[in-house]
């Protein structure tokens, strides 16, 4: 690393310091937005001291963690976080670079882009409540993919494989450990205006679906936002309702021990929730499910529209509560617990029905 990079490393990590004299409860992610820089960026000025950068073939890296043992996964947006304490089990990587894949099916449940996948760290951290050791995986602007921290033993389930993890980080240590990184810009995919996609054309194809997982393609046939694709399909398979009305609907599914599904994610990860919930709170701005095994924490004054979306399967049709942000980008996605092959499940429609409308 060239001295220049070397103390613009350093500059950084004193102003980091700085920071949190002031602010010292403040997470790095919110340090990194105060500083005006990205959070992958603020944690490479800590390679050397306890975190190590890592490299190598993201998909092997990918295969290792069911060797981890019980871990808590947290993947996160702007305005949504889900975490799941387990071990990862069934991992199938699919397609080619630069569009492999992953599905990873059991306690932690997740849908993996590696395309996104640029930065990696270990990072071995002494915290108030003990050392804390994690792998992070981030795209290519710094934002943060998926995190994974090491758990203790605990309610007679044992802690995380430490050797495991010791080998994971000697076998994709980076060859040079640097404290600067290059960040580039993310080519999003292309989209028309609202006024410029094709409604009639749109709807057929949204009527002609025979799976969930036909919508992505669908939108991006029609070079559609997700959100403008529900706005015109408004009337006919969507409706608006008010983002207030999610709390009734969690806490009356947790109160009829009725099982969701919960998609929230970024660009790299799409991390899933199946199954019952227990705990629902509001704390300030944030609406969470506070479950010994997952944990969600939404941040409801980022969301400026909720939809109830309706999408035609062979199965029958199925309902999503989709909640988006200022930017139009999807936060979280609400459904009833479903299997293929199997029709939605009666008592979910009946909840989203109660939903006030907008």
């Amino acid at each position: 690393m060239s001295q220049i990079a070397e103390s613009k490393a350093a500059e950084l990590r004193t102003a980091w310091e700085e920071l949190k004299k002031i602010k010292p409860t403040l997470r790095i992610r919110d340090c990194a937005e105060e500083l005006n820089v990205s959070e992958a960026e603020l944690l490479a000025t800590t390679v050397g001291d306890y975190t190590t950068q890592l490299q190598g073939d993201w998909t092997k890296f990918m295969l290792r963690l069911p060797e981890l043992g019980r871990v808590m996964s947290l993947t996160r947006n702007n305005s949504c976080v889900l975490e799941h304490k387990g071990p990862f089990q069934k991992i199938d990587i699919m397609g080619a670079p630069p569009h492999q894949m992953a599905t990873v099916i059991g306690p932690i449940e997740s849908r993996v882009f590696f395309a996104a996948w640029k930065f990696g760290f270990a990072v071995k951290q002494h915290t108030p409540h003990g050392l804390q050791q994690s792998l992070q995986i981030f795209d290519e602007t710094g934002t943060a993919v998926t995190k994974i921290f090491l758990q203790g033993e605990s309610n007679n389930r044992a802690a995380s494989n430490q050797e495991a993890y010791d080998k994971i980080v000697a076998d994709f240590t980076a060859p040079e450990q640097k404290q600067e990184i290059e960040l580039a810009v993310v080519k999003t995919m292309p989209t028309k205006p609202l006024s410029e996609i094709n409604k009639e054309a749109l709807l057929t194809d949204w009527s002609n679906m025979k799976d969930t997982h036909d919508f992505f393609g669908m939108i991006r046939k029609h070079q559609a936002n997700r959100q403008d694709a529900v706005e015109l399909a408004e009337g006919k398979y969507t409706y608006r309702v008010q983002k207030s009305g999610l709390k009734d609907v969690l806490e009356a599914a947790a109160k009829e021990h009725l099982p969701i599904m919960v998609f929230a994610g970024n660009r790299g990860n799409i991390q899933i929730h199946q199954g019952k919930i227990q705990t629902v709170r509001v704390m300030e701005n944030w609406l969470n499910i506070l479950d010994p095994d997952f944990n969600m924490h939404l941040r409801e004054d980022h969301i400026t529209s909720a939809w109830v979306v309706v999408k035609p399967t062979e199965d029958g049709e199925v309902t999503s509560i989709e909640m988006f942000d200022k930017n139009k980008e999807m936060i979280v996605q609400f459904f009833g617990l479903r299997k293929p092959g199997l029709p939605e499940l009666g008592k979910w429609k009946a909840l989203v029905d109660t939903l006030p409308r907008a």
